[in-house]
C-alpha cells in the first residue's frame, strides 16, 4: 500500500466515523447547554489557536457558562482535509482552516486564495474586513458551512531542501509539497514545479526522506513546524495571501438561539482582531528566527515572472460567473 493509499483510506474511516458520530448527535435534538468542540491543526501556543481559546473565554462568559468552546489542536481532531467533511456532518462544531484547504468543499473560497490576487495586507485586509468579505461568509451555508470570522495567515512562500529557488527556472521539476486544494495543485504546476498533496502533519517527514524537494507556507509554520532545519533555502514568492476563516458546522448553528448565534458571530470577530495584533509579532519573530538559524532567504527575485505564470489561473476563474463578477471586486478594491 502506497503513503497515497494509506492516507485515503485513513480519510475514508474518518469520514464514516464522523457521519455516524452525527447522526448520534442529531438524535439528540436540540442539545441545549454545551461544549462546542473547535478544531485546529497548529501548535498549542500558536496565534489560531490563542484566538479560538479567547473565543471560548467570551462565549462562555456571555452565554453565562450555558455554553463553552473546547479547542483541540495540534491536529487532535485530524488533518485538515479530514476536518473539513466532520465539520460539515457536525462531528465537529467550529473548525479554524486555511481558505485553499476547504476550497474543493467550498469553491467561492478560492477566491482568497488565487495567486498574486491581493497586492499586499492592507489589500487583503479590506477584502475579508468589508462588504466582499462578509458576502463571502455569508455564502457558505449551501455547503453546509457556517462562516463567521477570518484569521490572518500572512503571506505564503516557496522554501526547499537542497537549492534555493531564485527564478522559475530553479523551481522546474522540484516537488512541492501543497495544501489538498485543486487550486494549489494547479498552481505548482503552472510555475513549472511537482505538486505533492500531503497532510501538513506529514511535510517534516516528507523534507526528510526526500520525498519531496521543498513546500508553501508562512514564517511562522515554517519555523514552528521546525521545516527549516530540512529545507534551509527560503524563497519570498509571497505567491498567495490566503486567509484562515472560522466555520461552524450548520448542524451545530442550527442549535443555536438568535440570541446565541449573534454572542458566537461577535466573539469570532473580537478573537479575529486579537488574532491579527498576535500574527504581526509571530511573522516578525519567527523570520528572524530562521535567520540566526542560518536560514538562506532570497527576497530579491523577479516576482513579475510568477505572476506572469499563475494568471492562466486567474483568467479562468474571472471567465465563471460565479465568480468572475466578484474577483473583479476584489481586484478593485481600494
Amino acid at each position: 500500500m502506497t503513503w497515497s493509499d494509506a492516507s485515503a483510506a485513513v480519510q475514508k474511516f474518518v469520514i464514516v466515523w464522523s457521519a455516524m458520530l452525527a447522526c448520534v448527535l442529531a438524535a439528540g435534538g436540540n442539545a441545549g447547554a454545551r461544549e462546542f468542540r473547535a478544531a485546529d491543526i497548529q501548535d498549542d501556543n500558536y496565534p489560531t489557536v490563542q484566538a479560538l481559546r479567547m473565543m471560548d473565554q467570551l462565549v462562555t462568559q456571555r452565554t453565562e457558562k450555558r455554553h463553552s468552546i473546547r479547542v483541540f489542536h495540534s491536529r487532535q481532531l485530524g488533518e485538515e482535509s479530514q476536518t473539513v467533511e466532520q465539520t460539515r456532518v457536525g462531528a465537529i462544531d467550529i473548525n479554524r482552516i486555511n481558505v485553499a484547504a476547504i476550497g474543493n468543499a467550498a469553491p467561492v473560497l478560492n477566491i482568497l486564495a488565487l495567486p498574486f490576487v491581493f497586492r499586499s495586507v492592507d489589500h487583503l485586509h479590506k477584502v475579508i474586513d468589508g462588504e466582499i468579505g462578509q458576502e463571502i461568509l455569508g455564502s457558505l451555508e449551501p455547503y453546509g458551512f457556517v462562516g463567521l470570522t477570518f484569521y490572518d495567515s500572512g503571506a505564503r512562500s516557496i522554501y526547499t531542501a537542497r537549492r534555493p529557488v531564485r527564478s522559475l527556472d530553479d523551481l522546474r521539476g522540484q516537488r512541492i509539497r501543497i495544501q489538498q486544494s485543486d487550486l494549489m495543485e494547479k498552481m505548482i504546476k503552472s510555475l513549472g514545479g511537482v505538486p505533492i498533496s500531503l497532510p501538513y502533519g506529514q511535510i517534516g517527514t516528507a523534507l526528510t526522506a526526500n520525498l519531496v524537494d521543498g513546500a508553501e507556507n508562512n514564517w511562522p509554520s515554517y519555523v514552528t513546524a521546525n521545516h527549516y532545519k530540512a529545507a534551509p533555502f527560503y524563497t519570498v514568492t509571497e505567491h498567495t495571501m490566503a486567509p484562515e476563516i472560522v466555520i461552524m458546522s450548520r448542524r451545530a448553528w442550527e442549535e443555536l438561539s438568535p440570541d446565541e448565534r449573534a454572542i458566537f458571530r461577535g466573539a469570532a470577530r473580537e478573537s479575529s482582531r486579537y488574532m491579527r495584533e498576535q500574527w504581526l509579532t509571530w511573522e516578525q519573530q519567527s523570520r528572524q528566527r530562521a535567520v540566526d538559524m542560518g536560514v538562506t532567504v532570497v527576497d530579491r527575485l523577479d516576482r513579475k515572472a510568477f505572476e506572469s505564470a499563475t494568471a492562466p489561473l486567474r483568467d479562468d476563474m474571472r471567465k465563471d460567473s460565479r465568480f468572475g463578477p466578484l474577483i473583479k471586486r476584489v481586484e478593485a478594491a481600494q
